[in-house]
């Protein structure tokens, strides 16, 4: 058995039972709403459900990176314990959390000499995040050491793909991914925008669509396009308190890759629902490579 950890961040959107079942250490992101702390604990600390419906009825949550001092709390118990650390951590293109959790690996390496704590940028974020996180998973319990898991994982990265369908553009305009005047007529033309992750592991819009149900054909439909061989591939969907629509796609993914291993469908959670809102949809699968085009 590898003696090491293999651990990620809350922002993965990776069921408790799943993380629990399979020894993955995860670290809880924060995040405040109607001057309340909570814990993006998989509705530990507030359901999911209830956090969307906050939302909607006007709440705005807000969210921060992590600090170092978490990630040395986080960190240090598998240390002392003789464990060795692949951490694995969102996007740094969303957040600062990963050059300060770089930072802390170094410090605590000085500190333990002898261990190692090898930390990955995704450049991913929620349920692509949470595949990545599967996938490197699956690859250490075949046997990989930290050195191959850690290698396997730093040429994945980049095949991640993320396809989101959101319903409204208004939380896209607070985090200042849409102008207020595009997001004013988006609103008014029923136009659903449909996103991908760039190569710098920042959120592109992609393509716009008017209607609902299109937009969500829409993800499946790049999906034809640069799908990398779905036979036997694990693909997961997300979405914003949305459960009709995540199944409405998983059945059209199905129905067009009959050779896929599985469609596994759960909540994104509030610290990525903050930014994205309620009624995302995402779908996420190793493809290709990452699409990064200008918005059309």
């Amino acid at each position: 058995m590898a003696d090491y950890v293999l651990t990620c961040s809350s922002t993965a959107d990776l069921p408790t039972a799943f993380v629990k079942e399979h020894g993955i250490g995860v670290l809880f992101y924060q995040f405040f709403m109607d001057g309340n702390e909570y814990y993006d604990d998989q509705g530990v600390s507030i359901s999911t459900h209830d956090f969307y419906d906050k939302v909607r009825a006007g709440s705005m949550p807000t969210t921060s990176m992590v600090n170092t001092e978490r990630y040395v709390e986080f960190f240090t118990p598998y240390l002392e314990d003789g464990k060795d650390i692949l951490h694995l951590e969102f996007s740094s293109g969303l957040s600062g959390s990963y050059n300060n959790a770089l930072m802390t690996a170094s410090q605590l390496m000085e500190k333990y000499p002898g261990r190692k704590i090898k930390v990955v940028d995704s450049l991913s974020a929620s349920r692509g995040y949470g595949l990545f996180v599967h996938l490197v998973m699956l690859k250490k319990d075949e046997g990989a050491t930290i050195e191959e898991a850690y290698s396997y994982a730093e040429d994945l990265k980049w095949k991640i793909t993320h396809w989101f369908a959101v319903e409204s553009l208004e939380h896209l305009r607070r985090g200042g991914r849409v102008s207020r005047a595009s997001a004013f007529l988006g609103t008014m033309l029923n136009i659903k925008p449909v996103l991908e992750f760039n190569n710098e592991g920042k959120i592109i819009p992609v393509e716009k669509i008017r209607g609902r149900k299109k937009s969500l054909i829409a993800m499946v439909d790049k999906m034809e396009e640069d799908i990398d061989n779905p036979d036997g591939q694990i693909v997961y969907i997300g979405h914003g308190d949305a459960p009709e629509d995540a199944e409405y796609v998983s059945g059209l993914i199905k129905e067009r890759f009959p050779t896929i291993q599985e469609t596994f469908i759960n909540y994104t959670g509030p610290v990525i629902g903050a930014h994205s809102g309620p009624g995302t949809v995402n779908i996420h699968y190793v493809g290709k490579q990452r699409v990064d085009i200008d918005f059309k």
